[in-house]
């Protein structure tokens, strides 16, 4: 079995690894460089995330992860102030029904880490335009270069815009709901300062005060990244190694926006903070400026079912969840890799195997009317 990813994210990655290791010929195709697209700085990494990387990467690779996350969040602090001053006010526990306990993880370091030792798979600088069913169920898949490259299995791990998604379910819209995050992060050495990470320790904390909203959380890896690189993946040369700190992760909801540079995005975050309690102030006006994103919020409404094909889709391609996303996109691509899995040992059929997976998929992502 051959296999074509389209998309070089924390879904596509963490399946080319698992299928890899499966055996099976995959490569991905990203149309960004290597460094990627912003995407914001920290992912709350929680047990559908954990047991993914388990099951798909290399032990080493694991341990790289796991040695290099946050401390233990397993609620949410809901922040106030008394006499100008910030404090805690209540907790709400992580009990599954909205937020899951988990560990706070740095998105670009995670993704160096699934980029290592894939130098012969990954091909960047690859933008997909358009896929053909060949007599024989195979698949082309052609590029904006004039490449092409055939398959059993093209998956379309290309994120909320998705080109794989618009020529194959072309019903399947994205729904703009109007709103914008801005995102960002700050040395925790300059956000100390201000007390607030001592006061909320590991845990995320949201903050309502003055007319604003304000989300927060500190990463403390548990061990510096370069220590564990050698302890654990020496093969990885990153800067997202190098240049690793200890930070402040915080987010703010915004009204719709056009498209803004980081620097644009920091300004604007400034603006919104500048009535807040000074902790609250500093952590944004010490942020990294280059950093700062402003992220749209879509949705994507339930769906019928579709027939299953030889080209399926994995997290934000078809399923959009704000603040959890990389850890359905990397659940998809364990399920995924274990049916294809089956598929290349002749256990199953290829497309009820894919037929099954998307079942699954639909009913974790929209249990209410998916087959409406």
């Amino acid at each position: 079995m051959r296999v074509i990813v389209i998309g070089a994210g924390l879904g596509g990655l963490t399946l080319a690894h698992g299928l890899r290791r499966a055996g099976i010929d995959v490569v991905v195709y990203e149309r960004d460089q290597a460094r990627g697209r912003p995407q914001g700085v920290s992912l709350h990494f929680d047990d559908r995330g954990t047991t993914a990387l388990r099951a798909c990467l290399p032990p080493s690779h694991v341990a790289m992860a796991e040695a290099t996350m946050g401390g233990p969040r397993e609620q949410t602090l809901l922040l106030s102030e008394v006499d100008g001053e910030v404090t805690v006010s209540g907790a709400r526990p992580a009990d599954g029904t909205v937020a899951r306990p988990g560990r706070q993880v740095s998105r670009r370091l995670l993704r160096a880490v699934l980029l290592c030792g894939l130098d012969d798979v990954v091909r960047f600088g690859k933008e997909f335009v358009w896929f053909d069913r060949r007599a024989g169920g195979t698949v082309l898949a052609r590029f904006a270069d004039g490449g092409m490259d055939a398959a059993d299995v093209l998956v379309g791990a290309d994120g909320i815009g998705s080109a794989v998604r618009r020529q194959y379910l072309p019903h399947v819209r994205v729904t703009d709901t109007g709103r914008h995050m801005l995102m960002g992060a700050t040395p925790l050495r300059a956000a100390a300062r201000g007390g607030l990470p001592a006061l909320i320790g590991d845990s995320p904390a949201a903050a309502r005060l003055r007319g604003t909203t304000m989300a927060l959380g500190v990463h403390r890896f548990a061990e510096p990244p370069a220590a564990a690189r050698d302890r654990w993946l020496p093969a990885l040369h990153s800067p997202a190694i190098d240049d690793a700190e200890d930070y402040v992760m915080w987010a703010l909801p915004a009204a719709r926006e056009h498209a803004r540079s980081p620097a644009d995005s920091w300004r604007r975050a400034r603006e919104l903070t500048a009535d807040l309690p000074p902790a609250l102030r500093l952590i944004v006006d010490e942020a990294w400026p280059e950093l700062t994103v402003s992220l749209r919020i879509g949705a994507i409404p339930p769906m019928p079912p579709w027939p299953a094909g030889p080209v399926t889709l994995i997290g934000d391609a078809i399923h959009l969840a704000p603040g959890f996303g990389g850890n359905l996109a990397m659940r998809d691509a364990h399920r995924l890799r274990d049916v294809l899995r089956q598929a290349d040992r002749g256990e199953r059929e290829l497309l009820p195997a894919i037929g099954a997976y998307e079942e699954t998929m639909r009913q974790d992502s929209f249990p209410v009317g998916h087959s409406a």
